[in-house]
């Protein structure tokens, strides 16, 4: 470990005074591009500028989650997912196909643009919804069926409803926006509800 650290401060030496500058100011998202990429289990450029705030509140929710479920483990996502279908009336195997899509079945993603846990909630949106731990499966997947039952009774349309779950209600009017992210990600759950 040393003699990365030496090697690491002979390169830094190297550098120009404004080379340096630069390396020191990007060094704090590079950090926590690097930390939401290791803990998350996600793929970031780490030195992406954008959604910084939402990814240190994403690592605030990690800290304060993660002892405890070292301690009590979590329940089984599948048997999860069927309730939250069953109480929110949702078709069978969409709740699944929207957990597989968004976070893998992983319990502890984090995305780069800070959404979190197995539903992948914002941290705004987990609050709006009443969630106050939304790497908790049981409350980020029932929080994740209440609010994709909600778009289905909008938009009365899976697609729409899954592409207002992606993109936000305001997004969808009587069809899937062409962002360059939504098509893509209605595609990928509609795929994924026919297996």
């Amino acid at each position: 470990m040393w003699r990365v650290v030496r090697f690491l401060f002979r390169l830094f030496a190297k550098l120009s005074f404004w080379q340096q500058g630069v390396m020191v100011a990007c060094a704090p998202v590079l950090a926590l591009n690097l930390t939401v990429a290791t803990l998350g289990h996600s793929a970031i450029f780490p030195l992406s500028p954008f959604f910084l705030k939402q990814k240190w509140a994403a690592l605030e929710l990690y800290a304060k989650h993660r002892p405890w479920c070292l301690l009590t483990g979590h329940g089984d996502l599948d048997e999860l997912i069927d309730r939250a279908e069953r109480k929110y009336a949702l078709p069978v195997g969409l709740m699944h196909a929207i957990v597989t899509v968004e976070s893998g079945n992983h319990v502890h993603r984090i995305s780069f643009a800070g959404a979190v846990g197995p539903a992948q909630l914002m941290p705004a949106t987990a609050t709006l919804l009443g969630v106050s731990d939304p790497f908790d499966p049981a409350q980020s997947i029932d929080a994740g069926a209440r609010y994709l039952a909600a778009q289905l009774k909008r938009t009365g349309r899976v697609d729409l409803a899954v592409a207002a779950y992606n993109a936000g209600p305001g997004a969808v009017n009587g069809a899937v926006p062409h962002n360059g992210e939504t098509e893509i990600y209605v595609a990928r759950v509609m795929k994924a509800l026919r297996r």
